[in-house]
């Protein structure tokens, strides 16, 4: 049994620990139920309910959640639009988010993946003062070729 001040009251029968909550006006609160003889606390339940959510909010706050932003290339993308594709990329991981290249491979060109190698490379090396790869390149079913980029601290 611990008291309202946090100190050890000892071990006491549950209807006395009861009474003694009752006389504070508060709650009696079961802590370690496995321990034996179980703990039990006298608390404000609703204030403690209370800053525990208030603490859950406060971490949610601080931590950092990545959105995930696709960018669409295929082996055959011109100068300008793959310059153009790979500003919106720079923008994406300058504000923080993760950026997902794809390499659409079509036809004849899934006899060929190292055009598809190359394009992701081209694409890696001119992110690369902004983003690194968080892995290898992807090879998936249907002729596509995947990397995710995160952006560096």
């Amino acid at each position: 049994m611990v008291g309202p001040d946090g100190k050890q009251i000892g071990i006491m029968d549950t209807r006395a620990a009861l009474r003694l909550a009752e006389e504070y006006d508060l709650d009696l609160v079961e802590v370690s139920p496995n321990s034996h003889p179980p703990v039990c606390r006298i608390m404000d339940y609703g204030r403690y309910r209370y800053e525990q959510a208030k603490k859950e909010r406060e971490a949610r706050k601080k931590q950092h959640t990545f959105t995930v932003k696709g960018i669409r290339l295929t082996p055959i993308t011109e100068d300008h639009d793959f310059q153009f594709k790979m500003r919106h990329a720079r923008n994406f991981l300058l504000e923080g988010n993760k950026v997902r290249i794809t390499v659409r491979l079509r036809g004849r060109e899934k006899g060929r993946q190292e055009l598809g190698y190359r394009m992701l490379e081209r694409a890696l090396a001119e992110l690369a003062d902004v983003g690194s790869a968080e892995g290898k390149i992807e090879v998936q079913e249907g002729g596509q070729m995947t990397v995710t980029i995160a952006p560096k601290k």
